[in-house]
């Protein structure tokens, strides 16, 4: 269980990274083992504001991945499915925000990733760590594939 969860911590944090370096639209040269190559990701084509808002939102969904994984330690399966359902979940908020972006398939990926975070809220109330720890894991598959195709 420590290895689960220090391999998903070791994983928050470079999320974390991922978000708290993005920069402006322009298209970025990313250098790789002295390899440089495009950043090929789709622009949101968001304004500064926007950006600004994004990342602060990415980051709070990272801060609270990370909540989730201390409660799972703790055995603290209530508190942790509070946090899923109110700073992952499908909020009234989340669904008019995703609402928001003109892309159709980022928009479709952040709802999935917001109906997702209800559905960890649900599993983390049986109180089971393996159950919950996929679960998460599943929550965790969106903000890859989203950092992975998308790019503000």
């Amino acid at each position: 269980m420590k290895i689960i969860l220090t391999a998903i911590s070791v994983f928050i944090w470079i999320i974390g990274s991922n978000a708290a370096s993005a920069e402006d639209d322009k298209m970025q040269m990313v250098n790789h083992h002295d390899m440089n190559t495009m950043d090929t990701r789709t622009s949101l084509n968001l304004s500064a504001e926007m950006k600004q808002h994004q990342l602060t939102n990415m980051r709070a969904h990272v801060d609270a991945i990370r909540t989730i994984v201390g409660f799972i330690a703790e055995n603290k399966f209530a508190e942790a499915s509070k946090i899923a359902h109110i700073k992952l979940g499908l909020t009234p908020e989340m669904k008019e925000m995703c609402g928001m972006f003109e892309d159709e398939k980022f928009r479709a990926l952040g709802m999935a990733f917001h109906k997702s975070g209800d559905d960890l809220g649900k599993v983390l109330q049986t109180g089971d760590a393996n159950a919950s720890l996929r679960a998460l894991n599943k929550t965790m598959q969106y903000c890859v594939e989203c950092h992975a195709n998308y790019r503000q």
